[in-house]
């Protein structure tokens, strides 16, 4: 017997992408968030009336030149000072809690009118560490991730470490028993997790004996892109030129600022461009800074970003990007390669690759112990961050899980060991109700 969709869900609220999955007819079902897709960009955009747009919508109003507010990599605010912050919304603050529980609540509609019933029950992904080296902001993160789940009306409200949700639905295909490192690179975080795997483990109530090492650090897909844009990008706008005094550069803050998603907007002001204009008398090489200028007083550091964005995603199957800024010069545009896209994040994919090390030395095993190397999240398609993940468990087997769908689809498996009513059939198959 199969039953109709359930009221609980896995909700895997990611730094670039969100998804959403439930239980329905013996199995777990990413929800479609946005136009039949089952992912939704984690961007809002407020139009001047305070208007919600969200996801591509939100992305596209910005880009066509809506007058309003577009934020994105949300979840990168979780364990910062900036949560407790607000940000000008038309004629109004709003805190950033406001802000992501507007985001959430919506996904959760939209995944409520695909399900066709309400979702009460949740148990949320969370990295295996919002910020590093920090228990307190880690601590504070997930509260505050708990108490936004509750203020959309969430009643049962749990957590999960996303590689090891990731680990739950790559076990649905597992037949014998291995071990898995479990790799999820995505958009604000790369966690890592060594599991025991198998057929005969998949029903076990407690499956804490099982999860020998969880280990994790805060670089992903937004700091990809953040990394090529101050390479590739940044210097057509005064990044590291000349001042007229010798010795002396551009001051590279504002640059850091506009190539990281969830500071761009801190610079649309009109005291940055007052300082800037002072800067671009005392710069060697104005018309660089005369660039920067305009994009702040546009308020197009967000296309800046998406650019760059596009050209990392592009690079995975291309010889080069080029990236079109006539928007911003006529004639401007710049090409980047697969090779200078390593040059600039190689140091980046290093430091996710030496986490592997600290979380074999955890699970007391070598690398020849890894029978299976499971690959998630956006990031895994940059070849050279696969490349240097796959060198530290150089005999295991690699398989593909679903880039930005295996996360959500194994909370929604936990969800249903915590939140479901199991029964299994005549024929062997799991039914949740």
């Amino acid at each position: 017997m199969n039953f109709g969709p359930t009221p609980f869900c896995g909700l895997d609220f990611g730094t670039s992408n969100t998804t959403l999955a439930f239980w329905r007819e013996g199995g777990p079902v990413l929800a479609a968030l946005e136009d039949g897709m089952t992912t939704v960009p984690s961007a809002v955009f407020y139009d001047r009336q305070g208007a919600l747009a969200i996801g591509r919508a939100a992305m596209a109003r910005y880009v066509e030149g809506e007058d309003g507010r577009l934020m994105r990599s949300l979840k990168a605010v979780l364990g910062s000072a900036l949560i407790e912050e607000k940000t000008q919304i038309g004629r109004r603050a709003i805190g950033f809690r406001e802000v992501i529980a507007d985001y959430l609540r919506a996904v959760k509609a939209r995944a409520e009118d695909d399900a066709g019933t309400g979702l009460a029950s949740v148990v949320l992904g969370r990295p295996v560490f919002f910020v590093d080296d920090d228990v307190a902001a880690n601590r504070k993160a997930e509260d505050t991730l708990r108490t936004i789940a509750a203020d959309i009306g969430f009643r049962e409200i749990s957590t999960q470490f996303e590689p090891i949700a990731a680990a739950l639905d790559y076990e649905q295909q597992v037949a014998g028993e291995e071990i898995a490192l479990i790799a999820d690179i995505g958009g604000g975080t790369s966690d890592f997790s060594i599991v025991r795997l198998g057929e005969g483990r998949r029903g076990r109530e407690d499956r804490t004996d099982d999860i020998l090492a969880n280990d994790g650090v805060r670089i992903g897909g937004t700091d990809f892109d953040r990394t090529l844009s101050l390479g590739a990008l940044m210097p057509l706008l005064g990044y590291r030129s000349p001042m007229k005094r010798p010795g002396r550069d551009v001051p590279s803050g504002y640059f850091h600022e506009l190539a990281t998603w969830s500071s761009i907007n801190r610079l649309y002001t009109p005291r940055t461009v007052r300082e800037l204009n002072e800067v671009r008398r005392e710069a060697a090489e104005p018309h660089r800074v005369e660039r920067l200028i305009r994009v702040i007083e546009e308020q197009r550091g967000h296309t800046l970003a998406m650019e760059a964005e596009a050209a990392k995603i592009a690079l995975a199957e291309a010889k080069e990007a080029r990236v079109d800024l006539s928007w911003l010069e006529a004639g401007l545009s710049v090409g980047v390669t697969p090779d200078e896209l390593v040059a600039h994040t190689k140091g980046l994919a290093d430091r996710i690759a030496r986490r592997v090390g600290l979380c074999l030395d955890q699970a007391g095993l070598k690398a020849g112990d890894i029978d299976a190397l499971f690959l998630t999240g956006g990031s895994t398609r940059l070849a050279h961050v696969r490349a240097a993940i796959r060198a530290t468990v150089p005999q295991a087997r690699t398989v593909e899980g679903d880039t930005f769908g295996s996360v959500g689809t194994g909370l929604a498996i936990e969800a249903a060991r915590r939140y479901g009513k199991f029964s299994r059939g005549a024929d062997g198959r799991t039914s949740v109700a």
